[in-house]
């Protein structure tokens, strides 16, 4: 599960730091100085990775066991700009907590 934690973090930030690129450097070059050309890069690229945040997301939350409110607010974190990084804080938090669960549960060997 260490492993499901650790692509999920990664995953997290790189979407997120791309949507606040998408957001706030590719859209207003756009609209605001009628530059389509960072926009045309930038948002496919955001938009296969979060499509990999998903998988990795969906592949953590199997893991973890979690309850299906739990899946709605990672799919959540790459859709609102600055709300990757707080929730992949307080997912990967939750996760290690379920390993740190699963593991004192583990019958010592003998």
């Amino acid at each position: 599960m260490e492993a499901a934690i650790t692509r999920y973090r990664v995953l997290a930030t790189v979407v997120g730091i791309m949507l606040l690129l998408l957001c706030f450097v590719a859209v207003p070059l756009r609209y605001i100085w009628d530059n389509p050309g960072p926009s045309g890069i930038i948002s496919p690229i955001h938009g296969f990775l979060y499509m990999v945040y998903l998988v990795a997301s969906f592949d953590l939350y199997t893991k973890a066991s979690w309850p299906l409110k739990k899946m709605a607010v990672m799919v959540s974190a790459g859709l609102v700009p600055f709300l990757a990084f707080f929730i992949e804080r307080r997912i990967v938090a939750d996760a290690r907590e379920v390993l740190a669960e699963r593991d004192a549960a583990k019958p010592a060997p003998a």
